[in-house]
């Protein structure tokens, strides 16, 4: 606490600067930020005793959270979470039972924060009026409080207020010179049902935490002054219609002056000048920016500013609001900005912000983010079930990024509940505080509605703003409904895998290829927009704990690091977020190029680019909470495939035998800020070490759009006489832009093995003599595996799916596999060590060998990447020596229809030219028993 309050009064006159230099309102300003006395009330007692009227004894330093800085209750087994809680019965299962006990609690679903605290609080603050203020309007504002306050002025109520993501702000009337007491009460209890699962109040995210954050200050006003500023611009006459909101009392004529502003201070255009009678509460005027104005997009991301002075027998007040010339609207089945056809390439922004516990209330912060979309070749950033500060939109506006931004919800709506009116009134605060941003740009009411009488009230809500702000595109929610009169349909129907879809999904269920779109789901009358497309998991790193120095800690993380240790496979950590990794990477590559090569498909949204670490701990991010790489891969890499112009192939499979001929289309999904005239787009196949097979080139003008055909790939395959790693990649010549895949071409005709194992599905009294003799077992027990042996672990090709404990298990339950790629049982099957297609048709066809129970060194040829909740040893492959002869296990099918499942077949032939070889020499050993006992 002590190095809390240093740290805070060390950066206190930076803290104030920054707040003296944010603020839009040019008028006299002091700020409130420092030290505040304070006093927590949980059993909301305060009102009813008066606690406005008493002297608080304890001390807290705003901005901030009380739960940052060590107020409020230690975690345990009945914390009242905000948010969905898995059934409490979770403590009683047998790997979590040492993280239940007092003074080690640890929660596996999401972050865990040092404290905890759900109800009222008190802040207090003695301010000292200047001369000059008295009598005048001063205005508190409190950027951001979380959630409702009660504002007390020396000891008399002044009123409350219910924002959750726009600031609250009072008028203090009639103030004398001298100290005054301010006393806040801010209660962080759900005030109205905004979904229990909403990033606005989840503990599985920000927290619910208890503060105000942000600009914390008093501003004194003239009589009359200027409340607001609404600024409509038009693209094509250049002019910005300008509506100032005015308050106050009426002291005769106003006088106004609205000059646009560049960057560097320079005048757009004239000035205009517009009177505002005495009860006049709008004036409205238009403003011609001038020819040279520039328009506003994630190519040319200038931002104006409006300055508005007013000038009264009162005294003077000046407003400045940024703004940028841009027009995003429906355009057919895609959205236009400023007229040009935009592809949306989304992720979410949940509200993660582990140190902090609450968002960043800093540009720097934002910019930061936004620049790591922008590495990762993505354009749009969709605020789930939350609004954020004013930082982010005005980081947003300077890079060029389209924000899709929510209400707050996650709810059932449509039912007559307070929450309907009061997403009603959020939205309307969030269109006037924001609303001049270009950046934002899409609106929703929220997540996932539920509700009888969803489809009535959204419907109702969007011809609401639409009527009132039709400056940017609106659906009802996130997710569902359809509705007939929203601008744009936000659903999860187009992408890879679905909710629910376990192994029956496109990448699970079919065949690998790239040859497939989403053209039968889209609409034909509204842009779409894929909703949350993704959550592929990755295995834990680790390495991020030491991360987490602030309010939330990575405890979750702590218990499966700490149960793999007791696998004693913590050694395999690294190597399993790696090749889990590369997996995440191929899925999401996958998810990418279909939606690219859709036909008039307006864009997706990713669940995310970075970690969701709450609800069950979703590790579906390349990204880590800190918007930190984990070593698998980067951006450079990801542009490949997320970008504005990405080259494509419709493979119609990745697995190839050498009796065929290679031919696929070329096609280019291009966004940029033009068309391109000529381009050469330039294709080449090679072996993995670099040796070119055959390469071709096309010139082709690239018009903004997707499914640009730029010619066919083919390649003769018979030229290859070994199993063989393809890469075919496809470029634009002169430029960084290429994309590439891995294909596999194995041999028709395979190799005569003239020393066959002996092959078994079971270990029983024929196999178990064969290695009594000395002989070679190949066991394949596919189809025969009991549940105590892995035979009900849901293995699938791909990732898990969001993960299993907020799924209700749903499959797979696996994260692909690892494995030595040199090991010579391999050497007849090219691989790089983690899963590619090639592997799709063994883990498609496979029951993982649980290898629990056996020895702690025991380590097999392919692992099987296990889900972090349970930790299991899981291979696909392993070998040992078993009384005097030596045994080679596989939990794939090796058996049948291997004349149309290639890659099985050549993972076969390894197998048998690897028992036939010297190289066959096991090292571990296994006794028969154990893997009877696994029966």
């Amino acid at each position: 606490m002590i190095k809390r309050i240093a740290l805070l009064w060390a950066g206190l006159p930076v803290l104030l600067l920054l707040l003296l230099v944010s603020c839009r309102k040019s008028s006299p300003y002091l700020s409130l930020a420092g030290e505040w006395r304070f006093a927590l009330d949980p059993d909301d007692v305060g009102t009813e005793q008066e606690w406005q009227k008493r002297t608080l004894d304890g001390t807290i330093f705003l901005p901030g959270s009380l739960q940052e800085q060590g107020y409020g209750e230690n975690i345990g087994v009945e914390t009242p979470w905000t948010g969905q809680i898995v059934d409490s019965s979770w403590y009683a299962e047998p790997q979590y039972a040492a993280y239940r006990q007092p003074g080690n609690i640890k929660v596996p679903f999401w972050l865990n924060p040092d404290k905890h605290y759900v109800g009222v609080a008190w802040y207090q603050k003695t301010i000292r009026i200047p001369a000059g203020w008295e009598n005048r309007p001063v205005v508190l504002e409190l950027e951001r409080a979380h959630w409702t306050t009660t504002l007390y002025l020396d000891g008399e109520q002044v009123g409350a207020q219910e924002a959750l993501q726009t600031p609250h702000r009072y008028v203090l009337d009639g103030l004398e010179t001298g100290e005054h007491m301010l006393t806040l009460r801010v209660d962080n209890r759900l005030h109205v049902d905004v979904g229990m699962n909403a990033h606005s109040v989840s503990d599985h995210t920000q927290t619910n935490w208890n503060g105000i954050i942000g600009r914390i200050g008093l501003s004194a006003k003239p009589a009359r002054y200027i409340e607001s500023v609404r600024i409509d611009p038009d693209i094509r006459t250049k002019q910005a219609r300008v509506t100032v909101s005015l308050a106050g009392r009426p002291d005769g004529e106003a006088e106004l002056i609205l000059q646009a502003l560049a960057a560097d201070g320079t005048r757009l255009g004239d000035a205009v000048q517009v009177k505002a009678g005495p009860g006049d509460t709008l004036a409205e005027a238009t403003v011609d920016l001038g020819p040279q104005a520039e328009l506003w997009s994630e190519y040319t991301p200038v931002v104006y500013t409006m300055e508005v002075s007013l000038r009264s027998a009162s005294g003077s007040d000046r407003y400045r609001s940024d703004f940028g010339l841009r027009e995003f609207k429906a355009d057919g089945t895609r959205f236009a900005v400023n007229g040009n056809p935009v592809f949306l390439r989304g992720t979410l922004e949940c509200c993660v912000f582990p140190q902090t516990g609450y968002p960043a209330m800093e540009a720097d912060s934002w910019a930061g983010i936004y620049r790591k979309c922008k590495e990762y070749g993505l354009n749009h950033v969709r605020f789930h079930s939350w609004c954020p500060p004013e930082a982010a939109f005005r980081a947003a506006d300077s890079m060029g990024i389209y924000l899709q931004v929510e209400c707050g919800g996650w709810a059932e709506i449509g039912s007559g509940k307070p929450q309907d009116e009061w997403f009603r009134r959020e939205s309307d605060r969030i269109l006037k505080e924001y609303g001049n941003h270009p950046s934002f740009c899409l609106m929703a009411y929220g997540n996932e509605p539920s509700g009888d009488g969803q489809g009535r009230y959204l419907s109702e809500l969007i011809e609401y703003w639409r009527g009132k702000d039709p400056r940017r595109v609106y659906t009802g929610a996130a997710g569902w409904p359809y509705l007939d009169n929203a601008d744009y349909w936000n659903t999860p129907d187009p992408r890879i895998q679905a909710w629910g879809a376990g192994t029956n999904s496109v990448i699970n269920r079919e065949v690998p290829r790239t040859d497939y779109d989403f053209a039968g789901i889209i609409r034909k009358n509204m842009p779409t927009v894929s909703h949350e497309i993704g959550q592929w998991c990755v295995y834990p790193n680790f390495g991020e704990i030491p991360k987490y120095t602030g309010v939330l800690k990575a405890k979750n993380l702590e218990i499966f690091s700490e149960t793999l240790a007791g696998k004693s496979m913590g050694d395999m950590a690294e190597t399993f977020l790696y090749a889990s990794g590369r997996l995440q990477t191929l899925c999401y590559k996958a998810d990418i190029e279909a939606a690219l090569r859709t036909p008039g498909f307006a864009g997706f949204q990713l669940l995310g680019l970075n970690d969701f670490p709450g609800q069950g701990t979703a590790l579906v991010g390349v990204l880590d909470p800190f918007w930190e790489e984990k070593g698998y891969t980067d951006g450079a890499e990801f542009r490949m495939f997320c970008n504005r112009t990405v080259p494509l192939v419709r493979f119609p499979k990745m697995v190839w035998q050498n009796d065929e001929v290679l031919e696929a289309p070329v096609e280019v999904a291009h966004f940029g800020e033009r068309g391109l005239t000529g381009a050469e787009i330039e294709w080449q196949i090679t072996t993995k070490d670099g040796r070119e097979l055959t390469s071709g080139d096309s010139i082709r003008d690239l018009p903004l759009g997707n499914c640009i055909p730029a010619g066919t790939i083919r390649c003769d395959l018979a030229q290859l006489k070994k199993p063989a790693q393809l890469i075919v990649s496809v470029g634009i010549a002169g430029t960084e832009i290429r994309n590439r895949w891995n294909i596999w071409v194995y041999p028709a005709a395979k190799k005569t093995v003239n020393e066959s194992p002996y092959i078994a599905t079971r270990l029983d009294a024929a196999a178990r003599a064969e290695l009594e003799r000395g002989g070679s077992v190949l066991l394949l027990p596919y189809g025969t595996l009991t549940a105590e042996q892995g035979g009900d672990i849901p293995v699938g090709f791909s990732s898990i799916f969001w993960n299993t404990a907020w799924t209700r298990g749903q499959a797979p339950h696996t994260l692909g596999i690892s494995c030595d790629s040199e090991h010579p049982a391999l050497a007849a099957f090219p691989n790089e060590g983690v899963s590619d297609y090639q592997w799709w048709d063994l883990m498609n066809r496979c029951q993982a060998l649980d290898l629990d129970g056996y020895p702690d060194e025991f380590r097999p040829i392919v692992h099987i990447i296990d889900d972090w909740f349970t930790n299991r040893k899981l291979g696909l492959l392993y070998e040992a020596r078993m009384g005097n002869g030596k045994l080679v296990v596989c939990g794939a099918d090796l058996q049948n229809d291997l004349d149309r499942r290639p890659a099985a077949a050549q993972f076969r032939q390894s197998l048998l030219e690897y028992m036939a070889s010297d190289a066959f020499d096991p090292v571990q050993r296994l006794e028969p028993e154990m893997l009877e006992r696994k029966k």
